[in-house]
């Protein structure tokens, strides 16, 4: 088996005051297991508050498990559609006082004492070489999440459980998830999702946007990938078969609304055999080189969708959008964003038609995808250090995937290393991980896919750009004055020193990603602070533009 699932003397992974708390409460008298996907789907749809959306059937129903004419579940969430960063406590970090939080956890699952509670299974990995299995705990009335979990991730059926048997063991304990929607406490007006990644356990309370648990999940199992030789991304991967019969694979990092799904789930206008691992979450085997997907579904916006859309063929769930009555008396999804931001549906596989779960083929490039108005379209990065430097100051915008504290500006110009807000080990980790691909021969590159000084870069150019890089066409030259940069010349998004504003703005932003690599140094008590060279490399640029 891949994780342990039962209790073990010695294992040190099994053993805290948190997981202890969160564990115990699965085996309550209260606690009802759900079998399958089908057993999911049925409590969902006769959950209050849920629309069966009667004019869009599921696609390939009993492959999934789930009961033929089954139809899409809409389920909205009220206020809150988006995730909330605040909320997260991390055991381990400074100021995160254990006594304190699993006082509040005590008391948040003595509160369950009188409900019936819902027991889930799943694994997280989809390969044998790692999956994780994870187990949720969610009151009744809040059977959407459950179901929509058990989909995001992969459900236990007969194929996954004989592979999950003859997996790759590693020496941790399984993923524990306890969970209370409807919890309130006046320290946590926002909720509170609390992690002991140790010991592979959690805690999502007050919270109801489904965002919450597919990341609270894949953070712990993150943190496993990462113990155990991997590296943890946050991102897309597919491969392109060129004409000329050479693979160019490609990952994309960037957060929601950065253009990382809309780039990974690109067809090229069918110039090129294209397959998909994922578009959010994957891990890269650190020696070996090969890549795994850890989820069969994809969670992605509805902004860009009708009902019409060919993606829209492939919803099983939707989230935060709204419903109409169509001329033929069913019920339809009203998409496009018209209801609240960040509209949501979990998609099947099948949306991908050449879909793996595992690549072997090594990875040729990687794009950084960034919102940073003084950077060009593409910056190809020739030095590994500058490069995983880069991408630990990755820049970008608030998107209204986010459920922000009141003091926080929505507009400002925000860093977020390697795009993961879900990393729960320290951030030299990844940097050395990424530093170490880039060092044996995988090429480099930023993707502004905002705007450049106030002209909209469209997403028909950035595809552009990375055709001509798969098929090395792309016309590179020297970015002077670095060493290390080079740009593509295109009109119109020249960038151009001798004009001051835009020089004031570039070097601004420059010492921006500085301010934050020197913020790592003493914030969580260093726990995030990068290697030296990380802020030399910064400093470098600055230097050679002066």
């Amino acid at each position: 088996m891949a994780t342990v699932g039962h209790y073990q003397d010695g294992l040190e992974g099994l053993r805290s005051r948190i997981r202890a708390t969160v564990e115990t409460a699965f085996y309550g008298n209260n606690v009802m297991p759900v079998a399958s996907v089908r057993d999911a789907y049925l409590l969902a749809k006769n959950s209050p508050g849920t629309v069966e959306l009667t004019g869009m059937p599921m696609c390939e129903t009993e492959s999934f498990g789930l009961p033929q004419g089954a139809n899409v579940l809409l389920f909205n969430d009220g206020a809150v559609v988006g995730r909330c960063a605040a909320a997260r406590k991390i055991i381990g970090e400074p100021d995160v006082d254990v006594d304190e939080y699993a006082f509040k956890l005590r008391e948040a699952i003595y509160g369950t004492r009188y409900r019936k509670l819902y027991h889930v299974e799943a694994v997280v990995g989809l390969d044998p070489d790692f999956m994780v299995k994870a187990h949720l705990l969610i009151p009744e009335g809040h059977e959407n999440i459950l179901y929509n979990w058990l989909l995001n991730f992969q459900h236990l059926n007969g194929e996954y459980s004989n592979m999950y048997g003859d997996s790759k063991a590693y020496p941790e304990g399984d993923i524990f998830i306890f969970s209370d929607p409807d919890w309130r406490h006046p320290d946590h007006p926002l909720g509170l999702s609390l992690f002991d990644p140790s010991h592979n356990c959690a805690a999502i309370l007050g919270m109801r946007y489904f965002g919450e648990f597919k990341k609270g999940t894949l953070t712990l199992a993150w943190g496993i990938a990462t113990r155990n030789g991997f590296i943890s991304c946050h991102g897309g991967l597919k491969r392109l078969r060129l004409p000329n019969g050479e693979d160019f694979v490609m990952a994309v990092f960037g957060l929601s609304g950065s253009g990382k799904s809309t780039i990974t789930h690109a067809k090229h206008g069918g110039k090129y055999e294209v397959t998909i691992l994922h578009d959010d979450a994957f891990i890269i085997r650190c020696d070996k080189k090969y890549s795994i997907a850890l989820e069969p579904t994809y969670f992605d916006k509805t902004q860009d969708y009708t009902m019409n859309s060919e993606a829209s063929k492939y919803i099983l769930t939707l989230q935060n959008n709204g419903a109409a009555r169509g001329s033929d008396g069913k019920l339809y999804a009203v998409m496009e964003d018209v209801r609240n931001g960040n509209g949501r549906a979990i998609r099947s596989r099948l949306w991908s038609p050449n879909r793996v779960d595992r690549m072997d083929d090594p990875i040729k490039a990687i794009f950084w995808l960034m919102r940073d108005p003084t950077l060009p379209p593409v910056i190809k990065v020739t030095d590994p250090a500058l490069g995983s430097t880069l991408g630990a100051t990755l820049a970008t915008k608030r998107t209204t995937a986010e459920r922000l504290s009141p003091e926080i500006d929505p507009y400002a110009l925000v860093f977020e290393p390697y795009a993961n807000p879900f990393r729960v080990y320290p951030l030299s980790i990844d940097y050395l991980g990424f530093k170490e691909l880039l060092s044996d021969g995988i090429d480099c590159f930023i993707l502004n896919t905002g705007d450049f000084m106030g002209k909209k870069i469209g997403p028909d150019l950035t595809l552009k750009i990375i055709e001509d890089i798969a098929e090395d066409e792309a016309k590179f030259v020297s970015w002077k004055p670095f060493k290390d940069l080079q740009i593509i010349a295109i009109d119109g998004f020249s960038p151009d020193f001798d004009e001051k504003s835009y020089r004031k703005h570039f070097v601004e932003r420059m010492e921006d990603r500085i301010k934050f690599v020197r913020e790592k140094e003493t914030k969580k008590g260093g726990f995030d602070k990068l290697p030296s060279e990380a802020m030399e490399k910064l400093q470098e640029i600055i230097v050679e533009l002066k």
